[in-house]
């Protein structure tokens, strides 16, 4: 405990979660100026694969066997080294989307390439306790964990060496390198009214969803009262079900534009948070079926979200780049990762202190569903503001 208040652990991941915060348009301004023969992307890609590597594995190698201050420091050290290594590389990944999609139908299929390839991460990642069983009674639970995240975090380099190897950024992008401090870079930035509208729109929908999200557990457990296991059932059901769905939306965004297919998904998640306000006595019918109802209704909106939204922002970048003639494309994506976790912080705040007041029982998880339900229809409404065609109408 530190003052009695807070534990280390605690402290380490706010403070670490603050540094990435800071981090963002700071390393988006560094990518955004690159002058490298190799591209203002790869270079940032190549030397912060290993260090990622390295440090996510180190988080968890603490030297000493006992509780120690040393060992808090150790921890604090590597996850700030992993969060600055993390925003290195995924903020100058994102940026290559603008600038390798040449026209909004690449742009929207390297958004839903890099969408599944996360979900297929994650799905690996969520199979680390499977891995590590099967060394612990050889090696003991420590040293088969620390084996585990080492051959996992192997894996992963590998994987994120191989656009540095496969793209040669100069023969795919054609754009100089901006001037300017990383403040000044920002404020033209949030210039962009449109932009400005879509983060609106993304804050509020990253409250609602971290609010859902971070309630699941308790939805299960207090609303329908199953064993808190199903809840990693549920999602894992919702996840792969929205795979099903992402080809079909990734046409149908080509036909009736990105917009209105995100405003849909804004009105099908707030229905379905609604819904889950009303689990348990409130319907009829079995916990498991009342489940699996909310799985089906929130897939599709899942997958639209996992989709479009990227690709809008690489829409507005190059749409800002053709207007104003410096390409910003990494303080963008830098601007939408600090708006959502701007919401995910927010949302954290809000989901305890409903849970608190309500003294965590069922009537105040209830209420946290229709916060979230709410948070989605703000966020629609926002969205109505997004001039999509004046946006797109220089975009090829």
């Amino acid at each position: 405990m530190i003052f009695g208040v807070f534990t280390v652990i605690g402290g380490v991941t706010a403070l670490g979660r603050i540094f990435d915060a800071v981090t963002d348009p700071w390393i988006a301004s560094l990518s955004d100026k690159c002058t490298s023969k190799d591209g203002r992307r790869i270079p940032f890609l190549k030397w912060a694969s290993l260090p990622l590597a390295v440090s996510t594995v180190l988080v968890f190698c603490a030297p000493i066997n006992i509780v120690s201050n040393f060992n808090a420091v150790w921890v604090l050290v590597f996850v700030m080294l992993y969060y600055l290594c993390i925003t290195a590389y995924c903020t100058p990944y994102a940026a290559l989307i603008p600038e390798l999609g040449h026209d909004q139908k690449e742009r929207l299929n390297i958004s839903t390439a890099i969408s599944l390839t996360f979900i297929v991460g994650t799905a690996v990642a969520y199979a680390a306790p499977v891995v590590w069983g099967l060394f612990e009674e050889s090696l003991g639970r420590m040293a088969a964990m620390r084996l585990t995240f080492s051959l996992f975090a192997t894996v992963a380099c590998i994987c994120m060496m191989v656009p540095v190897f496969a793209i040669k950024e100069r023969d795919y992008v054609h754009s100089e390198p901006t001037k300017g401090t990383a403040l000044s870079s920002l404020i033209k930035t949030f210039r962009n009214r449109d932009f400005r509208i879509f983060v609106g729109s993304d804050i509020l929908y990253w409250i609602a969803l971290t609010m859902f999200q971070t309630g699941l557990p308790f939805f299960v457990t207090s609303l329908l009262r199953l064993n808190e296991s199903m809840s990693t059932v549920f999602f894992v059901a919702m996840t792969a079900l929205s795979l099903v769905f992402y080809i079909p939306i990734n046409m149908l965004a080509r036909k009736v534009g990105k917009k209105k297919i995100v405003l849909v998904a804004f009105l099908l998640f707030a229905v379905s948070y609604l819904y889950t306000s009303f689990l348990g006595s409130y319907i009829p019918i079995s916990p498991v079926v009342q489940g699996f109802i909310l799985v089906v209704a929130a897939a599709v909106p899942m997958a639209i979200f996992g989709i479009l939204p990227q690709a809008m922002v690489a829409d507005v970048a190059e749409s800002d780049a053709y207007q104003t003639g410096e390409n910003r494309e990494g303080m963008f994506y830098a601007a939408r990762t600090f708006a959502f976790k701007l919401g995910q912080s927010i949302a954290m705040l809000l989901f305890t202190a409903v849970a608190a007041s309500g003294g965590n029982g069922a009537s105040a998880y209830r209420q946290i569903a229709r916060i979230a339900s709410l948070f989605c229809l703000l966020g629609g409404i926002a969205l109505l503001c997004y001039n999509e065609k004046k946006v797109t109408e220089h975009l090829h």
